[in-house]
């Protein structure tokens, strides 16, 4: 049960801890946050007790001394396409069960208030103890942001033995036929997407949206070449790693395409596709002259741990490339001084050009070894 207390800021409102620490503490699982709403106030009333507004969108006020966040009860009402095309209504007649109908999942509309009572409408202990992720009401389909974070709870309750209700299922195919999933905003897909990454079965998340017919919408390219980078993700631990090693058949040309379009973080995109060039440039038994053209590509020289965090993610993923060769190779062409051939007397073009055969020559030593 949680434990709450209201402080003198909070006396006399009807305050209630909703939403994921409710399910959380039902499933078991420690949590740090902690949602509050509080039902039957006004927004003079939480200005009057010190409370600082800094909602946007809908009613969303700072503690003045813990600066937790309360947000008043509130419905909400379709007017356009996407996860922002609503109009909300905040007002003290707006009860706690009106207020969780709008929720996504009957997991995540439960409340419990300061006594350690429990307020679930929608039946979300039955279902945490059923290990169902099933939608509140038919709103769902007004939110094709709900299909991806459905997706995000199966990829960090499927391990606890969570599916998707079939009607949910259901539900989730129809707004992708209804074409709602193509007005989703692309910060919030990847938003989604790297939350997801760092879940304990982030394939659940790919695999829901596949079945669903949204990642052929949202992701086309990724969706036919899915298994494999399915297989290869789930051996990496690391969330950029598991992005890489997801992406890693994609061409060049379409895994820019896919970051640009999402907006995905550049350190993420450099790593995703210094995996898909290297599996372009080196063979299976590269020679000296391949290894050092690859390694050129990789800004090798410059970028060291760029590159060795490269060689960690090839090595996971098992393409059939002899990693452990490739590193020893480049340690030692590294470890080529331009100082000491600047003493010989090489300078300008011809110093460049003995620092490249100088490396050759290292990469050949260490892979004549092998």
């Amino acid at each position: 049960m949680i434990h709450f207390e209201l402080d003198e800021a909070l006396k006399g409102l009807e305050v209630y801890c909703v939403g994921g620490a409710v399910r959380d503490d039902l499933l078991g699982i420690a949590h740090e946050d902690r949602d509050w709403v509080i039902v039957g106030a006004t927004i003079d009333e939480m200005h009057q007790r010190g409370f600082r507004p800094i909602g946007r969108d809908f009613p969303v006020f700072l503690h003045p001394h813990t600066h937790e966040e309360y947000a008043l009860a509130r419905t909400e009402r379709k007017t356009g396409h996407g996860y922002t095309g609503f109009e909300v209504h905040a007002a003290p007649e707006v009860t706690l069960e009106e207020d969780l109908a709008r929720r996504d999942l009957t997991i995540n509309a439960m409340a419990q208030d300061s006594a350690g009572q429990r307020v679930d409408p929608f039946n979300g202990l039955e279902d945490c103890h059923a290990g169902i992720l099933r939608h509140v009401s038919s709103a769902f389909v007004e939110d094709p942001l709900r299909i991806l974070r459905t997706a995000r709870f199966l990829a960090r309750f499927r391990p606890r033995g969570f599916a998707v209700a079939d009607e949910t299922m259901t539900l989730m195919k129809a707004m992708v036929l209804e074409g709602e999933v193509s007005h989703l905003v692309a910060e919030r897909v990847w938003q989604e997407i790297e939350r997801t990454l760092s879940e304990p079965d982030p394939a659940a998340f790919f695999e829901l949206l596949q079945q669903c017919g949204a990642l052929n919408v949202l992701m086309p390219a990724l969706d036919e070449v899915l298994a494999a980078g399915l297989a290869r993700m789930s051996l990496a631990a690391v969330p950029m790693a598991r992005w890489a090693l997801l992406t890693a058949d994609l061409s060049s040309e379409a895994l820019t395409a896919l970051c640009e379009r999402y907006r995905v973080p550049g350190e993420w995109r450099d790593r995703a596709l210094m995996v898909v060039r290297s599996r372009a440039l080196l063979p299976a038994c590269p020679d000296a002259e391949q290894v050092l053209a690859w390694a050129q590509a990789m800004d090798a020289w410059r970028r060291q741990s760029r590159l060795d965090e490269v060689l960690d993610m090839l090595s996971i993923g098992n393409f059939g490339l002899p990693v452990a060769s490739l590193e020893q190779a480049i340690d030692q062409a590294r470890m080529i001084s331009p100082q000491s051939l600047m003493a010989q007397g090489y300078q300008g073009a011809e110093l460049g050009r003995m620092i490249e055969i100088e490396r050759l020559r290292a990469i050949e030593h260490v892979l004549a070894q092998e």
